[in-house]
C-alpha cells in the first residue's frame, strides 16, 4: 500500500523573504516553473505569492500546484501592557482573519504558527542565545492556555489545525521547549510542525528521538539537513540566526548529516499522511536553487519510494 504523503516546497530556496539580499531578484515564476519542473506537487507560501485567496489560486493554478500552507506571525506569547489571555486571543483571531480565509480558499488543513513575540530570529546582529525564554510556570502555563484558545478557533472556523513550529531564536527552540509545549497545550486543539533541521540545531543531535517522543502531534513537516561543522560554528561563535543562514548551516535533504530514511521511517510507521516540504535557506548564489531542490526533492522521493 502507498504511503499517502505529498512532497512540496518551500520557496526560500530561490529568495529569502527574511533576507532579500538572497534570491531577492528571483520571480516567483521562475520558483513555481522550476519546483513543477522537478516534481514538487505543491509550495509552502512566501511574501511573493498573491494576499488574497483567488489570486494565490490563480497563481499555483497556472503551473499545476497545490498550496501546501502559509507561514503566520503570531504573538501570542507575551501580553500587552493591560491585555488579559482573553484580550491577547481576540486581538490574534483579529489579525489573522485574511491570512486563514486566504489558506482556506485554498484547502490549506494546517497553519505554519511562528511565534514572534520577542524573538531574535530576524535580528542578524543579535545572538541565537539571547532567545527570548519564560521566566516561570506560570507564563509557560497561560501561553499554552492562549495557544490552545487561538487553535480551538482556527478548526473550528477555517478547518485549520495551527501547526506549531519550533524555531531558533524564539520561545520554543529546544527539544525540553518542544517537551513542555506539547505537556501544556491541549491535544486536539494545538499540533507539532516538526522541523529537522531547526530540531538538530536546536539541541537534539539525532532529531529522530524527538519526533519519536511527540509524534502522535505532527501535523507538518519541514525537511532541512544541517552542516553540522557550520553549526558547532554557530554554537561556539555566538552567532545570530541570520548569520548562521548565511553561513550555510542549513541545506536540503541528502546533503548534510541527518539520517532522513529514518524520520521518514518514524513518519510512516506512526501513519502520518500529509506534507514532506523542502524548506531549506541558504545563499542561492552558493547553493543553486534548481540543482539543491532537485537533490531534496529525489532524496525524500526514494526515500517514500522505498517505504510503500
Amino acid at each position: 500500500m502507498s504511503w499517502n504523503v505529498r512532497i512540496g516546497i518551500n520557496p526560500i530556496s530561490w529568495m529569502n523573504d527574511d533576507l532579500p539580499e538572497l534570491g531577492g531578484e528571483t520571480p516567483l515564476e521562475t520558483a513555481l516553473s522550476e519546483g513543477k519542473e522537478i516534481g514538487y506537487a505543491g509550495f509552502e507560501l512566501g511574501n511573493k505569492f498573491a494576499k488574497d485567496g483567488p489570486g494565490l489560486k490563480a497563481q499555483l493554478d497556472a503551473y499545476q500546484l497545490a498550496c501546501v500552507s502559509g507561514w503566520y506571525s503570531g504573538f501570542l506569547a507575551e501580553l500587552e501592557p493591560g491585555q488579559d489571555n482573553a484580550q491577547s486571543v481576540a486581538a490574534e483571531i483579529a489579525r489573522c482573519k485574511a491570512h486563514m480565509e486566504k489558506l482556506q480558499f485554498n484547502g490549506v488543513k494546517v497553519v505554519v504558527y511562528g511565534e514572534c513575540a520577542g524573538t531574535v530570529q530576524g535580528q542578524i546582529d543579535t545572538p541565537v542565545a539571547r532567545r527570548p525564554q519564560f521566566a516561570n510556570a506560570a507564563l509557560w502555563q497561560a501561553y499554552a492556555e492562549r495557544l490552545n484558545a487561538f487553535g480551538a478557533h482556527l478548526i473550528a472556523h477555517y478547518g485549520i489545525r495551527l501547526a506549531y513550529h519550533h524555531h531558533m531564536g524564539a520561545y520554543v527552540e529546544s527539544p525540553q521547549d518542544i517537551d513542555m509545549l506539547m505537556q501544556l497545550t491541549d491535544p486536539a486543539k494545538v499540533f507539532l510542525l516538526f522541523d529537522t533541521g531547526h530540531a538538530y540545531f536546536g539541541g537534539a543531535p539525532d532529531p529522530s528521538v524527538v519526533l519519536q517522543k511527540h509524534i502522535q502531534r505532527v501535523v507538518h513537516v519541514h525537511c532541512k539537513d544541517v552542516r553540522t561543522p557550520v553549526i558547532a560554528k554557530a554554537r561556539n561563535e555566538g552567532w545570530s540566526f541570520l548569520n548562521g543562514v548565511l553561513n550555510g548551516v542549513f541545506t536540503v535533504p541528502g546533503d548534510g548529516s541527518i539520517d532522513f530514511a529514518k524520520v521518514l521511517g518514524l513518519l510512516r510507521a506512526s501513519g502520518y499522511e500529509g506534507w514532506l516540504v523542502v524548506e531549506a535557506e541558504q545563499d542561492p548564489a552558493v547553493a543553486p536553487s534548481y540543482a539543491y531542490a532537485k537533490k531534496g526533492f529525489e532524496t525524500l522521493r526514494d526515500l517514500v519510494a522505498g517505504l510503500h
